[in-house]
């Protein structure tokens, strides 16, 4: 169980800070609810307490954590699948684990990928998707502004850029 003032992730959504613990009635269900505050685009969610174990709601990480996933961004492409659809699935399963380290990955496989070869509009979409999820949790944990979280990623990646 979280509280208020928690900071926590929501997979395929990103991190953010539990503002309150509320109940409301949502389509006839009275339901407990964590009402969580995104730091991009400053949003709100609703998380049913009910389903925080099944979607895979963790605390953040800590900062030292954070250096390590800047090591996986500077880090070469893995190795992903040619099909396209095996990529799309991949990429998808890894932001929904939550695990930071994997949506790392899968924002520097398709940086990398786009230099190369431009990415689709579905690739694209999960880049940014990834790359918010990512960013929310850099700026919680790291206290920084999205625009100094942002050139932190960018300059990790190109960091892997300049050497190929």
């Amino acid at each position: 169980m979280y509280s208020v003032g928690d900071l926590i992730v929501y997979p395929m959504h990103g991190a953010g800070v539990i503002e309150a613990i509320e109940e409301k009635e949502v389509l006839g269900v009275l339901r407990k609810y964590y009402i969580m505050r995104l730091p991009l685009d400053d949003m709100m969610v609703m998380i049913p307490l009910s389903s925080v174990e099944d979607i895979g709601i963790r605390r953040v990480v800590q900062p030292d954590i954070i250096k390590e996933v800047i090591v996986v961004l500077a880090e070469d492409e893995t190795s992903v699948s040619q099909n396209w659809n095996r990529r799309y699935r991949g990429n998808i399963d890894k932001i929904k684990s939550g695990n930071i380290f994997e949506v790392a990955e899968v924002v520097r496989n398709l940086i990398l990928r786009d230099r190369d070869k431009s990415l689709s509009t579905g690739e694209r979409k999960i880049l940014n998707n990834a790359r918010q999820v990512l960013l929310s949790e850099i700026i919680l944990v790291d206290n920084m502004l999205e625009d100094d979280a942002k050139k932190l990623i960018e300059d990790s990646v190109r960091g892997n850029l300049m050497k190929g």
